[in-house]
């Protein structure tokens, strides 16, 4: 459980912080004041890692090795992460930006996903909430960390982006080399694989997996509006507070860091209660709730107090929102023994198809009502609250029973 965490905390520091904070810090050295290419970049790469996902879940349950099935993975997605390093921190013009930001989400999102498909493959239902609290706390904490070390070295491209890639190496390394995965040589084999049966594995029938089909729903709705509000708040910190783009790694990182705590607390708050509970669903909507709230606060914040008080509001929701619903997923997974890598990785379509059409949705959002180059935030955020709740609402309403 220790090593898993730590895995967990490193990749996402690698995967988050570029996607957070050193994207847009780059691309305004590249193409100053042209803020809509940071949606189009996150959007393809999105676009690229909902196609990689399935098919490494796909191949993952179809290993065998010594290594076991995910390891290697881990690993391969790793490789590519550190390989996209230089193509950010050296990139020319901004699609050579692009395309490192495409190979790092690639890489580090299997890195992450096969470490999912591990806790899939492993973890009792009496765990699952523990854990998901501790996992999603990291996914929580580790950019938050990541970006107040990355401010530190703002000068320095390389290091904006090496810096957390390094981290994350290091802690997925210890996990690929120390944490327990069986042999997996002597397993039945699974089959030829062909192109139409990868194909037939990106989808799967609602009606023979109700709850698991309505959990992805209320997931794709919450992390459709959460990504409106991700994706842009860099710039949205520049604006209401009239600074720098260069300036706002000081305030980011204050503000993260006064967030550790209440995603501390909704995290193992939120995955220890529905633990005890022996039930789901209604955190899931407190989060959802409380992440409401927090994106009205921050849509009518113009100064650094209120700025504070809607991401800390928010951030307790997200941590109990994704704490939870990770446990749910794992409840409810369709057949976890035989093909639980290609079921984690639809679950992943509920959040990276969001990433892939929310950068893109997002400037017409902001551009409606906008003045000059003030751009329409307060609409962003009401809107993301909106989708936020009825998230919630589908899993409570969608989710009757749950496997233990």
């Amino acid at each position: 459980m220790t090593l898993l965490v730590l895995a967990t905390f490193g990749g996402g520091m690698a995967m988050i912080v570029p996607m957070a904070f050193s994207l847009a810090l780059r691309l305004n050295e590249l193409a100053p004041g042209r803020e809509e290419f940071l949606g189009y970049m996150l959007g393809i790469g999105s676009l690229c890692s909902l196609i990689a996902a399935p098919l490494t879940g796909i191949l993952s349950d179809r290993m065998r090795s010594r290594w076991g099935r995910r390891r290697p993975f881990t690993v391969i997605g790793t490789v590519l992460g550190l390989a996209a390093i230089p193509l950010m921190a050296f990139a020319p013009n901004v699609v050579v930006l692009g395309a490192g930001w495409v190979l790092s989400t690639v890489g580090w999102g299997t890195a992450v996903g096969s470490i999912g498909n591990y806790q899939a493959d492993n973890l009792p239902g009496v765990q699952r909430g523990k854990v998901s609290g501790l996992t999603g706390l990291t996914m929580q904490i580790s950019p938050v960390i990541g970006i107040i070390l990355v401010g530190r070295v703002t000068a320095d491209a390389l290091w904006v982006f090496l810096l957390p890639a390094a981290i994350g190496t290091l802690l997925v390394g210890a996990f690929v080399v120390l944490a327990p995965e069986k042999d997996t040589r002597g397993a039945a084999s699974a089959g030829p694989l062909s192109i139409g049966s990868v194909f037939r594995s990106f989808v799967f029938n609602p009606k023979e997996h109700p709850a698991f089909a309505w959990t992805w729903a209320g997931r794709f709705v919450f992390f459709l509006g959460l990504t409106f509000t991700t994706s842009y708040a860099t710039f949205f910190y520049a604006q209401r507070l009239g600074i720098s783009v260069a300036e706002v790694t000081t305030v980011i990182a204050v503000i993260s860091a006064a967030s550790i705590v209440s995603s501390t607390a909704g995290a193992l708050g939120g995955g220890w209660f529905s633990d005890r509970a022996n039930r789901r669903q209604p955190f899931i909507l407190v989060g959802a709730v409380i992440y409401a709230a927090g994106t009205v606060v921050s849509a009518f914040s113009h100064d650094f107090i209120t700025l504070i008080a809607g991401s800390l509001i928010s951030s307790l929701g997200i941590a109990v929102f994704i704490s939870v619903g990770q446990a749910l997923v794992l409840d409810v997974l369709p057949h976890r023994e035989t093909q639980a890598g290609k079921f984690m990785a639809i679950t992943s379509f509920s959040q990276k198809i969001p990433a892939a059409l929310a950068p893109g949705l997002a400037p017409v959002l902001l551009s409606i009502g906008a003045t000059g180059t003030d751009r329409n935030y307060t609409l962003l955020f009401l809107a993301a609250g909106a989708l936020a709740l009825v998230g919630g609402l589908i899993t409570v309403l969608g989710v009757r029973e749950t496997n233990s």
